[in-house]
């Protein structure tokens, strides 16, 4: 396969095929002849208008004329799909999956067991470029689809290639997680809020607030209960708050939050809609 720009296909044009699609476009990565498919005419015409790539009805069309294949529907979905584009995959096509709970052997099971394969689970902070990806490779990948999937992947944040069985941790915890974090940057501000901010303010200093923790455990590479020690002064104001954190159970909540995301990945991996 030939060096980007690549003729990308996305088979489903829902949210997370338009956030890829956007970011890939704007870094240069897809070929002017990429297109989308998609049943509904809503989504087509939103991922259309978001990325300015071409959205059609027909899914075997995608399949004849692109050379990335991206697998971007619900898992509920999937078997219907991979039944319909099976007669026209060949091995020229790089198929990549991006639904939840799908295995790489439903996938070979589906197009063949000589298809070349990867399973990816990101995030929809791709849209800005701070996605967080894991993916796993199927036997029959190549170096060179290795390269495209971390080239894509990496631009669009970072990615972590790991064993096929982490795929399911890996949901509940990046692939579920911005909408936790967005839950508590939510809660962040209405505390502010009671404090007496202005809403716009309690919700800026929130979000900055989380990615600025954030960025000091990725850039100082410090662990994240040093950097909350920093913090928590003797008798002072950081540790009244994290003492009723701990009342509130909220560790204990997130921790039972990415177990049932992950957990809800393995049950749509079995069907069990």
């Amino acid at each position: 396969m030939r060096s980007a720009p690549w003729r990308v296909g996305f088979l489903g044009a829902g949210q997370m095929a338009t956030a890829l699609a956007a970011a890939w476009g704007r870094a240069g990565l897809l070929h002017p002849a990429s297109r989308a498919s998609d049943p509904s005419a809503a989504a087509r015409q939103s991922f259309q208008a978001t990325t300015a790539i071409e959205a059609i009805a027909c899914n075997r069309e995608i399949v004849r004329t692109c050379e990335v294949l991206l697998l971007a529907v619900k898992p509920q979905v999937m078997p219907a799909l991979l039944q319909e584009i099976q007669p026209d995959v060949t091995d020229q096509h790089l198929i990549i999956s991006i639904a939840a709970g799908v295995t790489l052997r439903q996938l070979a099971d589906s197009l063949g067991a000589e298809r070349r394969l990867v399973r990816v689970m990101p995030n929809t902070p791709c849209l800005v470029a701070a996605s967080a990806t894991g993916y796993s490779v199927g036997p029959k990948t190549t170096a060179e689809d290795l390269a495209i999937v971390e080239q894509l992947f990496g631009t669009v944040g970072k990615a972590f290639a790991l064993a096929e069985p982490l795929l399911d941790a890996v949901t509940g915890l990046s692939g579920s997680g911005p909408a936790f974090v967005y839950v508590m940057i939510e809660a962040l501000a209405d505390g502010g809020v009671r404090m007496g901010l202005p809403r716009e303010v309690a919700l800026s200093l929130a979000a900055q607030t989380v990615l600025g923790a954030a960025k000091m455990v990725l850039e100082t590479g410090v662990h994240p209960a040093v950097l909350k020690d920093r913090v928590a002064s003797p008798g002072g104001t950081t540790i009244a708050g994290l003492h009723a954190l701990e009342r509130a159970g909220v560790r204990a909540g997130l921790i039972d939050a990415v177990e049932a995301a992950a957990q809800r990945s393995v049950e749509l991996g079995h069907g069990r809609g």
